[in-house]
């Protein structure tokens, strides 16, 4: 039975082994035990609303809806669960989207062994945990930017767009993506000009590479 101070969370990933080995990790912990799997981020924000937990892990890049959609609604669902991002990739682009949408952290999955049991224990004290790799991340991205003289740059597409763009690069046609979103084709056929539009791409394959470099989708 569960201790008053024990930290019920909630892990997303869409790779069974991965989240075999972060549970591995975080059940040998007294304080700490998983009370639901995910293997996407719709199946995530699912599982919050029907399980009570404290905290959150998401993958970033996972199919259907990614890590940081699925914090995106978490946030707002739940204002007082605590989020953390699991990834791949030493991204600052990741870092800061993690960031806006409200993550407490960002813990790569390399070195998850080592880090991940503390990130759990900063989150839920309401600290932010920041991996030791991205300060030298934060701090090239910082003067790169005071050379170029410019500020961070704005979020450049809405999250609808965003919805769209993941599911073009991840191979689905417009019928099956307004079926998937519940929109007319039409609309998703305007929302795939405007991408077009705003990023400066050409077709298909620049919008998945895009979605690729803005950790939508992994290569």
């Amino acid at each position: 039975m569960n201790t008053p101070a024990t930290t019920r969370i909630l892990l997303a990933d869409d790779h069974a082994l991965v989240r075999r080995g972060v549970r591995l990790i975080l059940d040998s912990e007294p304080d700490l035990t998983v009370v639901a799997e995910a293997d996407d981020g719709a199946q995530a924000v699912a599982a919050a609303r029907t399980e009570q937990i404290d905290l959150a892990i998401l993958d970033i890049a996972m199919p259907r809806t990614t890590g940081l959609q699925a914090a995106r609604e978490l946030a707002r669902l739940q204002p007082d669960l605590r989020i953390l991002m699991l990834t791949m990739y030493d991204n600052e682009q990741y870092f800061f989207e993690a960031l806006k949408v409200g993550a407490s952290g960002y813990v790569l999955k390399s070195v998850a062994d080592r880090d991940l049991v503390e990130a759990c224990r900063a989150a839920m004290r309401g600290e932010p945990f920041v991996y030791p790799g991205v300060v030298t991340t934060l701090i090239r991205d910082y003067l790169d930017r005071a050379r170029e003289g410019g500020p961070l740059p704005a979020r450049a597409i809405t999250d609808r767009e965003e919805e769209v763009l993941k599911l073009v690069a991840e191979g689905h046609t417009s019928k099956e993506i307004a079926q998937l979103l519940v929109i007319s084709a039409k609309t998703v056929e305007r929302h795939r000009a405007n991408l077009l539009q705003k990023l400066g791409l050409k077709d298909r394959l620049e919008l998945t590479r895009y979605a690729i470099r803005a950790g939508l989708i992994e290569p």
